[in-house]
């Protein structure tokens, strides 16, 4: 069985980063950091002179594993003049998955695996890039029926180089998740700056911290908050109505019950699961995460709550 996988100690695929703004430029960052082999490309010189400075070579000849770093409505077009090996690996970060899958998978088949790195901040562009972005972060992978589970590890091997963690999940159960950690914070924060602006000048100056903290992300393009929500409109719709019964409940109660989950810290107890595809995406609904690559089987963790 552990002949048909490639093993830690096989040479790593180079790896082809198209969109080098903040998430593209800091992946690539990492990976040259990291050792691996990065090439890159941008439709805007000054991102692939920053990337280039970073150690990045900037070609249009893409091998190995290809990331797709570009905006969600740019996604299928992203490769467009560009120079693909027939046999790389191509994934993507974009935030939402079901509808890139469709998009992506029609077109690469098996050879595609949808990913979406849980990090990034309200700023954009080249000028925005942080080889220490993905340090620590969630990273889902999507696991789906007919994924090709050797390229689904190249692709895991990239994330956990650059020091993130990786979620196994299918594109319908990241999508369902993101909607309600992603997409509604940024709706809610959109609702309560706006409502504040509502208010008059007095509320906004006297807003601080709270407010801040509530409304952070919505300094985000709005471009990108736009994509994301109506992307994943079905599950965001959804999540939003929770929300909503959520307010309905007396408010002594839903304080203390939010506080709850807010503050709630479950240990972590290391588990050790076969390269299986059930098994892996057991460890994503349980809440967990990979973390080391090894040859017949990948370490992780899981919630300890006991």
């Amino acid at each position: 069985m552990t002949g048909s996988f490639p093993v830690p100690t096989m040479p790593a695929p180079p790896v082809s980063v198209v969109g080098l703004g903040q998430l593209g430029g800091s992946l690539a960052a990492a990976l040259v950091a990291a050792g691996r082999p990065v090439s890159g490309w941008d439709v805007d010189p000054a991102a692939r002179q920053a990337a280039e400075d970073t150690g990045v070579e900037i070609r249009q000849e893409l091998t190995g594993v290809v990331v797709l770093a570009v905006p969600l409505p740019a996604m299928g077009t992203a490769l467009t003049g560009l120079r693909i090996d027939p046999g790389a690996t191509v994934t993507d970060l974009g935030s939402v998955k079901a509808p890139v899958l469709a998009e992506l998978g029609a077109v690469h088949g098996d050879r595609y695996v949808g990913g979406h790195p849980m990090c990034g901040t309200e700023r954009s562009g080249h000028a925005a890039v942080d080889p220490t972005l993905f340090t620590g972060a969630r990273w889902a992978l999507c696991l789906e029926a007919d994924t090709d589970l050797r390229r689904w590890l190249r692709v895991a091997e990239i994330a956990l180089a650059v020091g993130a963690e990786v979620v196994p999940v299918t594109a319908a159960e990241h999508d369902d998740a993101v909607a309600a950690i992603s997409a509604v914070p940024h709706l809610l924060a959109a609702a309560v700056a706006a409502a504040a602006g509502q208010a008059g000048p007095l509320a906004l100056s006297l807003a601080a911290g709270s407010f801040r903290d509530a409304t952070r992300v919505i300094g985000s393009d709005p471009a990108f908050v736009t994509a994301l929500v109506t992307g994943n409109a079905g599950p965001a719709a959804a999540a939003l109505d929770r929300v909503r019964a959520q307010l309905d409940r007396p408010w002594p109660e839903l304080v203390e019950d939010g506080h709850a989950v807010r503050v709630a810290d479950a240990g972590r107890r290391t588990v050790r699961v076969p390269l299986d595809r059930a098994a892996l995406l057991a460890l994503g609904r349980a809440g967990g995460a990979v973390t080391r690559r090894l040859a017949a089987f990948v370490e992780g963790w899981v919630p300890d709550r006991a």
